[in-house]
């Protein structure tokens, strides 16, 4: 944990960072490399447990070798070589695409390793890390209403200090008490998911793909019951699966069932040699909202950008949350190193408004299909139809493993790509 005995005036950077995740740590090495100064406040201490499947696409894996992460087997990534889908009967493996623009695997690492070995990155470019600080009230300008810092609590004996900054990111996650007490308030018209995990010790814990189960049965009752959501099994590399699923706003059972005594009745319906059983669990089972599709927005108002979850960036083809906390860390970064370099208010300030910009010209096409998406299997039967008819055809799963996942090459990409990048294209960006 950082000690800090600095006076007042060395609690002042260029940027204040609230949040050491995937998306605040990014923000903050970014900036950092560019020569910015740069507070990186994190509420908890590391090593930290965050609930997630652990298993990075190779979106995610770009973003890591760009940080300049060691990502060898020798320090600790196991690597995938995609996705293996099972439902309807049928078990379905498939590559990660061969592309230009991304690397053809994945990886699997713990999210409380993962996450500390992110905020380390962002401190040796020279972030200034702040563990145990848990940010409260903004400071704002009273004449603009601009954020231009933050008040904290310090530490076990929860010193209260003050940072300030013309600029403030937030990368507090889902509940992003920043945001809300600037008033941005979660969009309700955008779709939410809540994954549910554990571990267990298993012989699969070396599995080379990740694994994605489409029908989550509900066999506890008189009745099997379709529900809406998928299963996932990941091996970790370390004796253990990380073993979950993903469940959708969108239903009608979102809110009536106990999704964790959903998890273990699934996990009990597995063959009993791959070790799913309470004896072999070795953590409880932990749940956390998935924030989608740009459920809180602005992305940028009066001094405060908004990254990762705290922006609802989480993919709602898939779930998947950590590629895009980084990606629109990286966009975030760009955008202030730019206006930073402005020489006056007006021209920073028109710099900024750039970032929202930046993200629905990025993503928001797409996740217009998304939501869309979200809403067809929102109906159990529709996912059962999909899963039955759609894995029978090689081709078309190929086309929309490249869809869920968002990995297409934006040039020179063959057919599948220019349908994929034209239909986000011409999809409204909201």
């Amino acid at each position: 944990m950082t000690v800090v005995t600095e006076p007042l005036s060395e609690n002042t950077a260029d940027v204040i960072v609230v949040g050491a995740g995937p998306a605040g740590s990014t923000t903050a090495y970014h900036l950092a490399k560019a020569g910015l100064d740069v507070l990186l406040l994190e509420k908890t201490e590391f090593p930290r447990e965050k609930v997630c499947g652990d298993g990075l696409t190779p979106r995610a894996v770009k973003q890591l070798v760009a940080m300049g992460i060691d990502i060898s087997e020798e320090a600790g990534w196991l690597r995938n070589k995609g996705l293996r889908i099972i439902g309807g009967g049928v078990r379905l493996q498939l590559d990660w695409p061969d592309l230009a623009s991304f690397p053809d695997y994945g990886l699997v690492r713990k999210r409380d390793d993962f996450d500390e070995q992110l905020a380390r990155q962002a401190q040796k470019a020279g972030a200034r890390l702040f563990e145990r600080c848990n940010v409260g009230a903004p400071i704002l300008d009273e004449r603009t209403g601009r954020i231009t810092g933050v008040h904290a609590k310090l530490g076990e004996e929860k010193r209260e200090v003050t940072f300030r900054a013309p600029l403030v990111v937030a990368a507090d996650g889902n509940s992003t008490r920043l945001s809300l007490a600037m008033g941005l308030h979660r969009r309700e018209d955008r779709p939410m998911g809540v994954a549910v995990r554990t571990y267990f010790t298993s012989p699969r814990h070396e599995d080379d793909y990740l694994e994605s189960w489409l029908e989550l049965w509900d066999r506890r009752g008189a009745e099997d019951r379709l529900l809406p959501g998928y299963g996932w099994i990941f091996g970790m590399g370390d004796g253990t699966s990380n073993v979950g699923l993903g469940v959708l706003n969108t239903s009608d059972s979102f809110k009536e069932l106990d999704w964790r005594e959903v998890l273990k009745a699934w996990c009990a319906s597995m063959p009993e040699d791959w070790g799913y059983t309470p004896d072999n669990m070795t953590g409880p089972i932990r749940g956390a909202a998935l924030p989608m599709a740009f459920n809180r927005q602005p992305h940028y108002t009066k001094g405060l950008l908004l990254v990762g979850d705290a922006g609802g960036l989480v993919n709602p083809f898939n779930g998947e949350g950590i590629a895009y906390a980084m990606e629109s860390g990286q966009i975030a970064a760009d955008v202030i190193v730019q206006a930073h370099a402005r020489p006056t208010p007006a021209s920073r300030e028109l710099a900024l408004q750039r970032y929202p910009r930046v993200l629905k010209d990025t993503y928001g096409g797409y996740y217009t299909l998304g939501r869309a998406f979200v809403k067809l299997i929102g109906n159990p039967k529709v996912m059962q139809i999909a899963a039955q008819r759609g894995l029978t055809h090689p081709l078309l799963m190929k086309f929309t493993l490249k869809l869920l996942a968002n990995l297409t090459d934006p040039t020179g990409g063959d057919a599948m790509d220019r349908i994929i990048n034209g239909l986000s294209k011409v999809a409204p960006k909201a």
